[in-house]
């Protein structure tokens, strides 16, 4: 019975002939010139536009025009949800931790009032959001007090 021996690797696609194109290299010197059809692996990886490099570079295309879904309007203010805040507002007045906060804004303690509120409310974008709402809320007092005069 004849010997096996091991049978070169089937050509499946273009990294197949990288990996025994390195093979190759490394068996023979630097100075081997190399075949042909080595040479032309190259031949798919070519410029598709003139511009190589920068922020226009790559195949020109069009954009496609997608409508915006629907998902991302969340949380969005309409006019009936600011109505109905406002109406409440109007009825039920501040709850004691925000009147409490307020006469911390009133008196500069901006940093002071941030904590208090954060410790009320839970996290820090919620407490820095509140914050921005009462000292609008004092500035459209203030407004209203000196129109008042």
């Amino acid at each position: 019975m004849a010997k096996r021996t091991k049978a070169a690797p089937k050509m499946r696609g273009s990294w197949v002939l990288v990996l025994t194109l390195r093979a190759y290299i490394t068996q023979h010197s630097a100075t081997t010139v190399l075949p042909v059809r080595a040479a032309s692996v190259k031949r798919d990886m070519a410029i598709r536009y003139p511009m190589a490099v920068g922020l226009n570079k790559g195949h020109p295309v069009t954009k496609n025009v997608t409508k915006p879904k629907h998902s991302r309007r969340r949380g969005r203010l309409t006019k009936h949800t600011k109505f109905v805040r406002d109406m409440i507002r109007e009825v039920c007045g501040f709850a004691p931790y925000e009147r409490r906060a307020m006469e911390l804004l009133k008196v500069s303690k901006d940093k002071r009032a941030l904590k208090f509120i954060k410790k009320r409310v839970g996290t820090h974008i919620r407490a820095k959001r509140k914050r921005e709402e009462l000292s609008n809320t004092l500035a459209a007092m203030r407004k209203a007090a000196a129109k008042k005069e």
